[in-house]
């Protein structure tokens, strides 16, 4: 499994806890920050892989490419996650309502949220230059925390990441059914 780095550990645990026989190779997940690079770095890794693999599969959504994912998986006869981004493998129809309810919606993750201050505030540089954070974020009206396995210490760090952006947070707990949903659709594709 080709897999993005944000998702390599609910989808080890999935594997594992349904005995899947799946080996996860993640690609870095800082790669959504440059989505136009994913479709390359995954073409890279099928060719490293496939001597060795019988079958891979690819545990991306679209995260951004605007379709140059699915020209690599279709060259290659490789199935991926559905979807325009991983809020829509975790969270279904939800993710999509919720933006469309509220178009400034910040989503997270609780990979983005453990990551926050790399994948967020160190990448858009708001730790060296804060005055960017309303340039960014000037237009978002909330963000919404799709929590896979929400805990009081993410719960912590998902506030203090609203509290960064100086946005209200909502937390809906989403789990990982839609994610396990997928993974076995993959696994079934042939």
């Amino acid at each position: 499994m080709i897999a993005c780095g944000a998702l390599a550990r609910h989808l080890r645990e999935i594997a594992d806890r349904r005995g899947w026989p799946v080996t996860v190779h993640p690609l870095p997940p800082l790669l959504h920050n440059r989505p136009q690079r994913i479709a390359a770095a995954v073409e890279a890794l099928v060719a490293e892989l496939r001597p060795r693999h019988r079958r891979l599969a690819v545990a991306y959504a679209d995260c951004g490419t605007y379709g140059a994912l699915d020209e690599v998986c279709a060259r290659y006869g490789l199935a991926r996650l559905r979807g325009a981004h991983c809020y829509e493998v975790f969270a279904g129809r939800l993710a999509h309502d919720l933006i469309a309810e509220e178009p400034g919606t910040y989503l997270l993750t609780d990979y983005l949220v453990r990551t926050f201050d790399r994948s967020v505030v160190a990448e858009l540089g708001l730790d060296r230059y804060p005055e960017l954070r309303d340039a960014y974020f000037g237009h978002y009206r909330r963000i919404v925390w799709l929590a896979q396995s929400p805990t009081a210490e993410l719960r912590a760090q998902a506030e203090r990441a609203a509290g960064l952006l100086g946005l209200p947070l909502t937390v809906l707990g989403v789990g990982d059914a839609g994610l396990e949903r997928e993974l076995a659709a993959l696994l079934a594709a042939r």
